[in-house]
């Protein structure tokens, strides 16, 4: 018998240092952490079709919001609500439509933080549904293409939220495992486990209080000036592009691919550090990280700045922005014996998304 409800769990994500690098075919080393978003779907009674086909009736617990619509015809609202009408939509499009459902929406991870709230909500909200899917169609069980899976989510992002985001959440998101940070090459798709054996030290996550709307801040006007550094040097990706001649770009497109560049290379470093078990140069790589994110790439803020130093002042052996920028929260690395701050919350590497169970 077909199960009646699908539930399925999605981590947030920190990434350990490779910013604004995915959209332009670099690499990342981030990590999946323990909270996220939990969606549980429930199949409808009887077949749930209206006059437009199978609905879905959606319930954002945390923020006491609702959401209902027809999967054929999902209109594109704001808010929360882009997110689980886009997956919807993209969903038919693979030829996976969800079925009638009731969708619940729970999560701990703090929206606009620099986290990838949004990311692990697409996540949940494919697992949840693509489930219910498959066992109203009778196919047999499989694991997910995690790759298809975070193109479809990033087309979620890109068309139906309007953020011109690369795939770096989706892909830590279903790739994460405990104590474990993957590389990602965002040229082949290529992602390789990496131990994240901290041996005493602590990673942890202040959030500087400033909201940030990936879509609404300045992160495409970067993508955009990513693409225009391309077109002036005559190559496809900045993962291409030679230091020299970027030397020669005008102002602030020098800046901005020199940042690409240099951030690559720092998540070598940070890989070669790591299997060294020399955390004293991740701490020194997660500074330089910042400082270029804050005067090449420009996407930091008072706020975050304070938030920095905050880090710093309480024994911190590195700190950076994480996420877009333009707000959001700093990751810091505390050595043995370091106390965390009372306002920041420590970050473990956890397990990647997956099915919770179906019934």
């Amino acid at each position: 018998m077909p199960p009646e409800r699908a539930r399925a769990f999605a981590p947030g994500r920190v990434n350990l240092i490779g910013e604004h690098t995915d959209y332009n075919e670099g690499l990342a080393l981030p990590f999946a952490i323990g909270e996220g978003i939990t969606v549980t779907a429930q199949a409808c009674d009887g077949d749930g079709r209206g006059e437009q086909g199978a609905r879905l009736e959606v319930l954002a617990l945390d923020l006491d919001e609702r959401d209902e619509f027809a999967v054929a015809e999902p209109d594109p609202p704001h808010g929360w609500r882009a997110y689980v009408r886009g997956v919807a939509a993209e969903l038919a499009r693979a030829g996976s439509p969800p079925p009638c459902a009731r969708v619940e929406i729970h999560g701990d991870l703090p929206r606009g933080a620099g986290l990838s709230s949004s990311a692990a909500l697409e996540v949940a909200l494919c697992l949840a549904l693509t489930e219910l899917a498959r066992a109203s169609s009778g196919a047999p069980p499989q694991p997910p293409d995690r790759i298809a899976l975070a193109k479809l989510c990033a087309r979620v992002e890109n068309d139906w939220v309007g953020a011109r985001t690369g795939m770096l959440d989706q892909l830590a998101c279903l790739y994460g495992a405990p104590d474990t940070a993957v590389r990602i090459d965002f040229r082949t798709l290529d992602v390789q486990p990496v131990a994240l054996s901290l041996d005493g030290w602590r990673l942890a996550v202040l959030d500087s209080g400033e909201r940030h709307a990936n879509a609404s801040s300045g992160y495409n006007e970067r993508r955009a000036e990513c693409a225009r550094a391309c077109e002036l040097l005559g190559i496809t990706s900045l993962r291409d592009a030679d230091i020299d001649a970027v030397s020669r770009l005008p102002e602030p497109l020098a800046r901005r691919a020199r940042h690409v560049l240099e951030e690559n290379a720092r998540v070598e470093r940070t890989v070669a550090a790591l299997r060294d078990g020399d955390l004293v140069a991740v701490g020194s790589l997660l500074d330089e990280s910042h400082r270029s994110l804050r005067d090449l790439y420009e996407v930091s803020t008072a706020a975050v700045e304070e938030t920095v130093a905050r880090l710093r002042d309480a024994g911190a052996a590195g700190a950076r922005l994480v996420g877009g920028g333009f707000g959001g929260s700093v990751l810091g690395l505390l050595a043995p014996g370091v106390n965390v701050p009372r306002e920041a919350r420590e970050v473990h590497p956890g397990p990647g998304a997956h099915l919770l169970d179906a019934v």
